[in-house]
């Protein structure tokens, strides 16, 4: 008799649904896709722009993703609130390099607005991601620590964290 460990183990995990990596986070997904949109506007600019707006909204769009990928690999409340917030500067970077590519006209006016309503679902879903975060701690310590214990740097992200979301559009 033999046992596939393997294949039993992933059975479970699809029983709970439990979040497993980054990956499994409607932001990630979410934010994923809107950066392969970002990435589509690059290829349509003009070629002058293909290496310098180009370039900042590929490294805008690849930091939004990089970001949560990197916050929800970490363990200590600060970091992941930074990183989250980070990519939060990411996404509002490109909702601005829409608005340039509105007032020099790259693209169609119907395009950019549909691009935007996808920007602000996945602002919507980063700003749930640190409403999360921030009623986590507020439950007290329920998480692992890298040799940290309630620091300095905790105060200062709780702040940073309060202040972001009490100025976070309704969503």
């Amino acid at each position: 008799m033999s046992y596939n460990v393997k294949t039993e183990k992933q059975n479970a995990i699809l029983e709970r649904k439990e979040f497993r990596t980054f990956e499994d986070l409607d932001v990630y997904q979410e934010a994923r896709e809107f950066r392969k949109k970002m990435y589509a506007v690059t290829r349509r600019l003009p070629d002058f722009e293909k290496y310098d707006l180009g370039s900042q909204i590929r490294r805008a769009a690849v930091s939004l993703t990089n970001n949560i990928a990197e916050g929800h690999g970490r363990y200590h409340f600060g970091d992941q609130v930074r990183f989250f917030l980070g990519s939060r500067g990411s996404l509002q970077e490109l909702v601005d390099d829409l608005n340039v590519c509105a007032d020099e006209n790259y693209l169609e006016a119907e395009k950019i607005e549909l691009l935007k309503n996808d920007a602000w679902r996945v602002l919507g879903l980063m700003n749930g991601c640190l409403r999360y975060l921030r009623d986590r701690k507020a439950d007290g310590p329920s998480v692992v620590r890298e040799g940290r214990v309630n620091t300095t740097e905790d105060d200062e992200a709780w702040v940073w964290l309060n202040e972001a979301l009490s100025a976070a559009a309704p969503f």
